[in-house]
């Protein structure tokens, strides 16, 4: 699948992953292949993913939303902090 990070300023990631774990506004959640479609809100903390060489990347985001469609996330975040 593949995952997009997107800040206001720039395209922060852009790539293929095998898992994303996402700081829901409501707790954290994982994303794995064939998702249902969702959007949600994010809030502050770790947002997780494992790439395809299945190195694990970490960063702290403050905020934002998630789309997933078709196997593609795309992650609007307010801020990389």
């Amino acid at each position: 699948m593949y995952l997009e990070i997107i800040t206001p300023d720039k395209i922060v990631y852009e790539g293929e992953v095998e898992y994303v774990q996402l700081p829901g506004s409501e707790g954290s959640f994982g994303i794995l292949k064939n998702h249902a479609p969702i959007i949600a809100s994010l809030g502050k903390g770790e947002l997780n993913f494992t790439d395809i060489k299945n190195q694990k990347q970490t960063m702290n985001i403050n905020g934002g939303v998630v789309e997933v469609l078709n196997n593609k996330i795309s992650v609007l975040a307010e801020q990389i902090l």
